[in-house]
């Protein structure tokens, strides 16, 4: 989970955060030696593994690093994979000191509510997924199609991903072998140490991470240069980086656009490393060339032959201190007040709380693909002054009545923002308006229709979802191309019925039930999103929400900073409230209390929905099967959804935890040993080869509690040598008879059994806990400035122009993609004086296709990406010379000289684009309407279009193009513009 869109956002504002990352590949006999340089050019200390990232991935068949066609159907084939693919991490980063897995373990209540509602949401999407499946499969029987079995498989249901099953215990297991293994056969290994923090160590993977460097990093013995690099998906883990205010730390994370490039999904990651580093301007990311080394060398002086280029980057934090050093510049202080950029820092993390994540509701207000965090650095940098100074004071954590957040700034900030509400929420209509009109002139297109120009009356096509009878759609886009087992055109025609669905779901386009922007939009939404009507009931509700968020303002801050505060609480309400409803802050009182984590199998009961009772122990099935059970009211199988925000929320009611544990514990005498044993909060195990001088510290701690037994082993503690361990601080104490691996029974099939002598563990725990220091610490290195002034933009403000996109924005989108992806050495570009036209669709019209065209591509210079039916070229036209046309059933079709043959194809219906160069000018058409704006008078005659007819352009150059497709317009000529 995470930000939605806030990585989009950060890379497209400070694009030279993201380097991409490199791995050495294979010799020929089949080894890397990881134990030399890093081809990255930066020696990482620490590497840390958010688990999850790989688990889910691995467990979907998303990734295939190895050559395996088939997704995995047993959980050996899912472990297997799972250390692939920490093996080619490990070769990307090459950690010298320490290697740390965190598994998410059980989580606080406040997340667990989120789980719940994921869960509850995938298992509906199935449901319906699986009998429409069902339908299409008799349909198909009837007409004698060939339609192939269901495989039955181990990794059907995802819910087992979730601490407490069977799965998981596996899986811990299976890593314990692989890390001996590793640690004993591969010398990359051999000088690290290892650390496993499985399901059973409660906290969530990420946290649990950040955790670990917050109280590793004020201890002796810590390096202040140590340098950190976290490997996850979730964009938080950029907010919790610049919460720790370590210097030297970097974010391996997945590229998005690279993914898309690669038709195959990564078949094999060793592919040949390109000349050039160039990506698509409307990809909605920008990246950089591969970055210096510290001592600034360039890779680009290695051995090319020897490198693959990865579907990841890294994202560097000291590179966005700097962009925010600059970009949080504030033009006017108070009266002697002297900035402190670490303060402006944690001001940062805490403006992001307000676009949503894990545990809060985003502001109705504030969406991310509009701007949100520009709208709010400018109010900060404009209210600073009058504000008095910041907003949080992360020194105080520990005060009470939550010091650490200044209320009353809080408040003006906020009612600063909320001032914009009827700008923004009317925009948003206007523009949901234009795309439910466009998107119902296809359905209409679709059907044969001609007639459209009176849609929004004609009843047939009034959109919500009951008429569409789905609760899920979006957990059935992502799950259809799991039928790998079925037949070609039984897949297609499965998807074919539900993308329909899929596509209103994603442009947000269902229902509206309040309608922010009209007339009594406030209102509206207290009625629908809180059920009350009257004006004192609305005040006393806004009262009441107003200051539940505020409370989770105080506990996401101490969350990031400090680690969880409290085990039970939680926002108690779906929605957020309004910006302008954050007032009267200062009367509040807040104050937490640390509690306990649920166990892991209470945390199954907690949020996974009937549908997985098979993932729980048989004796507590019943609580959610059974109709006579006390909390049946639990686990519903039909619940009411919400369209009206970015993704389809479920809204379950919030688990009452002393009804739950009640139950619960009424049963646990009925639980086997091996469900007793899975049902226990463990340490965190430390590994490390017996020869290593971490390692003879653990073996004199065999040695001295070998006479011990029961829980003196336990609290016999050994305090950690930060000399022997390499600046490595906490505790070890000898391993249970839990923690141990077992003989044979948990080993994956060809995982060899090494622990022996070569290879010793220990519990381990980390240092007592100790006050955060909110600054880098002392005698720190800083990196050189790499970023100036130039690289700062000011953007325009969403609500300040028309459209998705000001023109501005477009405008340093495409200077910075010119500067940064190099494409200096591009025929086509290299000239300064060439002109570039663009041709921009006004209109409607079939064209493009639905779904990644395929292509062939010979002798040609230049770059091609498709999207969802969006055909772009970037990069090196010159040897493009007629154009290309498309149909709704057809093919993309680029008709070239014979020595440079391209083709594409695509399926269904969606917008078209493409660039074509004469002489030095480019031009673009979209979905059948264009316009042309330079000087182009050479490049053709105009051409006519109507309703019933073809539109196509005629050129006088050689080669000409010709544009096919069914449209709407009028041709309006004029000497330097043709709009259709």
């Amino acid at each position: 989970m995470g930000v939605p869109s806030f990585i989009w956002w950060l890379v497209s504002k400070y694009p030279k955060i993201v380097v991409n990352a490199w791995v050495e590949k294979r010799g020929e006999d089949g080894v890397v030696d990881t134990t030399q340089q890093n081809p990255n050019g930066i020696e990482f200390d620490n590497l840390y593994l958010d688990m999850n990232a790989v688990i889910y991935p691995c467990f979907h068949g998303s990734y295939r690093i190895s050559n395996r066609l088939s997704r995995p159907s047993t959980f050996d084939e899912v472990f297997s994979t799972i250390f692939e693919y920490i093996d080619w991490l490990f070769r990307i980063v090459r950690p010298r000191k320490l290697l740390y897995m965190a598994i998410d373990g059980v989580a606080s209540t406040a997340k667990m509510d989120k789980i719940r509602c994921r869960r509850f949401l995938t298992a509906k999407g199935a449901e319906l997924r699986d009998a429409r499946r069902e339908k299409l499969r008799r349909e198909f029987e009837i007409k004698e199609n060939v339609v192939l079995p269901k495989i039955s498989s181990e990794v059907s249901d995802p819910t087992v991903i979730t601490p407490g099953t069977e799965f998981m215990d596996r899986l811990s297991k299976a890593l314990k072998c692989y890390i001996c293994s590793r640690l004993k056969t591969d010398p990359g290994w051999k000088d690290i140490k290892v650390i496993l923090s499985d399901a059973n160590v409660p906290g969530e993977g990420k946290h649990k991470i950040m955790s670990f460097i917050r109280l590793q990093r004020n201890r002796d013995g810590y390096n202040p240069n140590t340098r950190h690099c976290v490997y996850g998906g979730d964009a938080d883990l950029i907010m919790l980086a610049l919460a720790t205010h370590e210097v030297h730390f970097s974010i391996l994370r997945e590229d998005a656009a690279a993914r898309e490039q690669q038709a195959s999904r990564i078949s094999s990651p060793e592919t040949s490393r390109p000349k050039q580093n160039v990506y698509s301007v409307r990809s909605r990311e920008w990246f950089i060339k591969f970055h210096q080394a510290n001592d600034g060398s360039s890779l680009a002086t290695s051995d090319s032959a020897s490198l693959a280029k990865t579907p990841f980057q890294f994202l560097n934090i000291w590179t966005l201190r700097e962009y925010l050093e600059l970009d949080m510049t504030i033009a006017e202080l108070p009266k002697d007040f002297l900035i402190n950029f670490e303060r402006i820092v944690d001001d940062f993390v805490f403006l992001c709380f307000f676009l949503g994540n894990d545990f809060l509701p985003e502001l109705p207000l504030l969406g991310t693909h509009e701007g949100a965090m520009d709208l709010l650095m400018a109010v900060y940098k404009k209210e600073f002054k009058s504000m008095g100074g910041y907003l949080t004071d992360t020194c105080r954590l520990q005060d009470e009545n939550a010091a650490y957040i200044k209320f009353e700034r809080v408040e003006q900030l906020i009612l600063a923002v909320g001032s914009y509400e009827d700008k923004i929420f009317k925009k948003r209509s206007e523009i949901r308006k234009r795309r439910l009109d466009r998107i119902l002139r296809e359905i209409l297109e679709d059907r044969g229709e001609e007639d459209f120009d009176n849609v929004e009356e004609d009843s047939k096509f009034q959109l919500n979802s009951h008429s569409l009878d789905f609760n899920g759609l979006s957990s059935i886009r992502c799950s259809v191309t799991d039928y790998y087992e079925d037949t070609e055109e039984f897949i297609q025609k499965l998807k074919d019925l539900l993308q329909q669905k899929s596509d209103l779901l994603k442009n947000n386009l269902l229902t509206d039930k309040v309608n922010l922007g009209s007339e009594g939009w406030k209102a509206q939404y207290y009625k629908e999103k809180f059920s009350v009507e009257k004006p004192d009931e609305i005040e006393t509700k806004r009262k009441e929400i107003v200051q539940k968020y505020v409370e989770g303002l105080c506990w996401v801050l101490r969350c990031y900073f400090e680690g969880v505060c409290s085990w039970s609480w939680y926002y108690n309400h779906h929605f957020g409230p309004f910006a302008s409803d954050f007032k009267g802050l200062g009367g509040s009182w807040i104050d937490f209390q640390l509690g306990t984590p649920f166990k892991p199998l209470a945390q199954l009961m907690a949020v996974l929905p009937p549908r997985s009772a098979h993932a729980l122990p048989e004796a507590y099935r019943t609580l959610m099967t059974c109709s006579e059970s006390n909390i049946i009211d639990f686990y519903p199988t039909d619940f009411e959804v919400d369209t009206d925000g970015e993704c389809v929320l479920s809204l379950l009611q919030f688990i009452d935890e002393k009804r739950l544990l009640l139950e619960i514990e009424k049963l646990e005498n009925k639980l086997k040993d091996e469900e007793v044993r899975r049902n226990v909060v463990a340490h965190e195990m430390i590994f490390v080869r017996a020869s290593h001088d971490l390692g003879l510290q653990v073996s004199s701690l065999c040695s001295r509690c070998s006479c011990a037994s029961g829980n003196e082993q336990i609290i016999n503690k050994m305090t950690i040598d930060s000399e022997k361990s390499n600046g490595l601080n906490g505790f070890l104490m000898r391993c249970d008879e839990q923690s141990c691996l077992d003989d044979g029974s948990s080993l994956v099939k060809g995982m060899e059994y090494t622990m022996e002598n070569d290879v010793v563990c220990a519990m381990f725990e980390n240092p007592l806990f100790d006050y955060h220091i909110p600054e880098p610490p002392k005698n720190v290195t800083m990196p050189e400035k790499t970023i100036t002034e130039a690289d700062i933009k000011q953007r325009v403000l969403w609500h300040e122009y028309n459209g998705r996109q000001s023109k501005e924005n477009r405008l340093q989108n495409c200077q910075r993609y010119a500067m940064e992806t190099g494409n200096v050495g591009n025929p086509t570009s290299s000239d300064p004086s060439s002109e570039r036209e663009m041709w921009k669709g006004v209109g409607s019209g079939r064209g493009g296709g639905r779904g990644k065209g395929s292509l062939e591509n010979s002798n040609c210079s230049w770059s091609s990406e498709t999207c969802r039916g969006i055909q772009v070229r970037n990069s090196g036209f010159g040897e493009l010379r007629n154009a290309m046309w498309a149909h709704r059933s057809g093919s993309w079709q680029y008709n070239t000289p014979p020595d440079n043959d391209l083709h594409g194809q695509g399926r269904g219906r969606g917008n078209r684009s493409f660039e074509e160069t004469r002489s030095g000018q480019t031009s673009v058409a979209v979905r059948g309407v264009y316009d042309r704006n330079g000087s182009f008078n050479a490049s053709g005659n105009g051409s006519r279009a109507d309703r019933s007819d073809n539109w196509r352009s005629t050129s006088q150059l050689p080669a000409a193009p010709t544009y096919q497709g069914r449209g709407r317009g009028c041709f309006e000529p004029s000497s330097s513009n043709r709009r259709w």
